[in-house]
């Protein structure tokens, strides 16, 4: 079976034909409803939209949906914001896993230490943490990259509630993902994600 790298499917939007971890997959439900399929494991025909909020919107708008299904469909007006807190969930979810196969790493210290080794795929900050701590884990991964090693992708989506609860925990506020295939499957729904919200708050994007 070819890996998802290398399926490839038609944009109902553009008419592009792309990789499917570019797009988000729907199917119809039984009321004709538009119901959006991230896990691509539903029953019937997949009807693929490059996944960024603007093109949701304008199938949803536009009738894009009903077309390529050649059926009536009735699409949610809000189903891009739908397809962003699925995506939210999932990532969440993704990290309860990535936390019982031993992926991730908690905590100021261990998770600098690890940064500055060079063994971090992405560097998981809560949106909410205090901006010294995030600056000083900022400043590990800069020592990694003039070392040479890899310096680990920022994300700042959730607070640190929601990644407590995630985890089963209380809350976090450093965390980072190991390198790795499971960390290789979950930048995939980070990318998703990156066409509906920002990665970062818009405070950090404005940090020197």
């Amino acid at each position: 079976m070819p890996s998802l790298e290398d399926r490839e499917r038609r944009d109902i939007v553009s008419g592009e034909v792309m990789a499917e971890e570019a797009l988000i997959r729907f199917v119809a439900g039984p009321d004709g409803a538009v119901v959006p399929d991230l896990a691509r494991k539903l029953p019937g025909r997949g009807l693929w939209v490059r996944a960024t909020r603007e093109a949701v919107e304008q199938a949803a708008k536009k009738g894009g949906f009903s077309r390529a299904a050649k059926t009536k469909l009735v699409a949610a007006p809000d189903l891009a914001g739908q397809v962003e807190r699925l995506l939210k969930a999932r990532l969440l979810a993704g990290l309860g896993l990535a936390r019982r196969a031993g992926d991730l790493i908690l905590g100021f210290e261990k998770a600098a230490a690890a940064v500055t080794a060079g063994k971090v795929a992405l560097l998981i900050e809560a949106a909410d943490g205090a901006d010294d701590g995030r600056r000083k884990m900022l400043q590990a991964s800069r020592r990694a990259a003039v070392a040479g090693l890899h310096a680990p992708r920022l994300i700042g989506v959730f607070e640190s509630e929601e990644l407590g609860l995630a985890l089963g925990l209380g809350n976090v506020i450093h965390l980072a993902f190991l390198a790795g295939r499971g960390a290789d499957r979950w930048t995939q729904d980070v990318e998703r994600l990156s066409g509906f919200c920002p990665l970062l708050p818009q405070s950090w994007r404005e940090e020197p």
